[in-house]
């Protein structure tokens, strides 16, 4: 008799767990972090495609920092995957093949972008994280959203072409923990998730 009432005892457990394991793959947060990741997905090829571009048309240093925010976002699809799976679900790329035109269209493609993953995108998912109560949703997601507004600083301070042809590759530093990017690390901890400042990676 005991050892059916614990037999019972399990399949009980495992039937409150199942919906609760059902609800955390298919919440909104969850959701908001699969769109999040596939846009960071997304942001990493472009940027790549961009740089190739800026390259070609002879702008060195806005290639660098095409390829140091393509390194930071892939950094982001990374952190965004790692929580969607902590959560119960499981990230899904599905990548698009990038739009490119000229250096000076795709900065302002960068900059559109950057600009709205910062003021709309991550604060949107951040007020749903909250809600849910979803803390390593908010860290992934705010870590992001900072590093989405220092990228579009960096780019909008490139926006004047005319200076930037001919230049050589810049170097530029990206924390391998949460994709901050800078221009030079004159700090000794990330000012986004605080790691040590060995934690950057240069990128040109």
């Amino acid at each position: 008799m005991d050892k059916f009432a614990s037999i019972l005892l399990a399949f009980m457990v495992a039937a409150v767990a199942l919906p609760r394991l059902a609800t955390a793959a298919t919440s909104n947060t969850v959701e908001n972090l699969q769109t999040a990741y596939n846009g960071e997905s997304n942001a990493h090829a472009r940027y790549l495609a961009f740089a190739a571009k800026a390259d070609e048309e002879r702008y060195g240093e806005v290639a660098s920092l095409f390829r140091a925010a393509a390194k930071a976002e892939s950094i982001h699809a990374a952190n965004h995957a790692a929580v969607i799976k902590k959560l119960g679900g499981t990230a899904e790329l599905k990548l698009e093949t990038p739009v490119v035109k000229s250096t000076k269209e795709n900065l302002e493609a960068a900059i559109k972008g950057e600009t709205y993953e910062r003021d709309t995108m991550y604060p949107e998912f951040l007020k749903q994280a909250r809600a849910e109560g979803k803390r390593q949703a908010i860290r992934t997601l705010n870590l992001a959203m900072m590093a989405e507004t220092e990228h579009a600083k960096l780019y909008d301070a490139l926006n004047n072409l005319a200076n930037l042809k001919n230049t050589k590759a810049k170097e530029y530093y990206v924390c391998t923990v949460c994709g901050f990017t800078s221009a030079k690390v004159d700090y000794s901890k990330c000012p986004a998730c605080f790691s040590h400042k060995d934690k950057f990676e240069k990128v040109s």
